[in-house]
């Protein structure tokens, strides 16, 4: 399935120097439940996860982190996050495929995720990308928020 992006984003393993940008696009996209910057320092260094970032014209407009546990054949979408300026353009899209193929590198057969229930943007592009809900947790953000559990198989 071919899909138009708007977007023309490289996209990239995630370095030590995209940590402050990183940094500042987890704290203006996320309003609770934020990665610290110690956490993604080491979520950018460490073999169990994946952080990947676009970046257009040497600016970055977004990152995902993707984890993995030793010896599981099932990924998870830990965060994936776009500059707001940039938002519709494609570039979520492209970290999410770029975060399923991180995960079929390291083996995994299913992709998981979890996402505010009240966040309609990211549900759509999850469910226009193949992934079904598989359940609902109440009071799964720090600010008592509801997340709904998806998952795709790879």
């Amino acid at each position: 399935m071919a899909f138009r992006v708007k977007a023309k984003a490289t996209i990239r393993k995630a370095r030590l120097v995209d940590l402050n940008r990183v940094e500042e696009i987890e704290w203006n996209v996320f309003d609770s439940d934020q990665l610290s910057r110690q956490s993604l320092r080491r979520y950018m260094q460490v073999s169990s996860a994946a952080m990947i970032v676009a970046e257009e014209n040497k600016h970055i407009t977004g990152y995902a982190l993707i984890g993995v546990r030793k010896g599981s054949k099932i990924g998870r979408l830990y965060s994936i996050a776009v500059d707001k300026a940039c938002a519709g353009r494609g570039v979520g899209r492209l970290l999410l495929d770029a975060s399923e193929q991180a995960a079929k590198k390291r083996k995994c057969n299913l992709f998981a995720l979890e996402v505010r229930a009240d966040n309609k943007r990211a549900i759509k592009l999850y469910k226009k990308n193949g992934y079904a809900l598989v359940g609902r947790e109440n009071d799964w953000y720090e600010d008592g928020g509801a997340a709904l559990k998806f998952e795709k198989k790879l």
